[in-house]
């Protein structure tokens, strides 16, 4: 399958009103979370599509009280830039596995405190 990079590219726009951002931020919600299964794949991640629907869920839901219609517009602009990213896969795997960092290589804590805990973990 040949993926053109304008394939997901969509225009800039402004809203003209919240009922028009609020129909936006739907449509780019609905795209991510049909994207999911498709994510899994090609980045090949250790996640179930459950997971990758809930981090999405999770971003937008950060964003939910943005009360500038010029802040939500932005929001869209970059939301619309990683999706295009994302399914033209210009990204690496650890580029979507870093919104991740619960799942991913034990959280934060990549390496144990003292030479105690890592030696009665296991590693060398």
């Amino acid at each position: 399958m040949a993926i053109t990079p304008t394939q997901f590219a969509k225009k800039t726009t402004q809203s003209a009103s919240w009922p028009d951002a609020k129909r936006r931020v739907l449509s780019s919600y609905r795209e991510w979370i049909r994207a999911a299964p498709e994510i899994q794949t090609m980045y090949n991640m250790p996640l179930p599509i459950s997971a990758i629907r809930t981090r999405v869920r999770q971003e937008f839901e950060r964003n939910r009280f943005v009360n500038k219609l010029p802040v939500a517009d932005v929001l869209l602009f970059k939301s619309h830039a990683e999706y295009q990213e994302t399914m033209n896969f210009w990204k690496q795997t650890t580029h979507v596995m870093s919104y991740f960092k619960e799942e991913n290589f034990r959280g934060d804590k990549r390496l144990p405190s003292c030479f105690m805990e890592g030696f009665l973990e296991g590693r060398n």
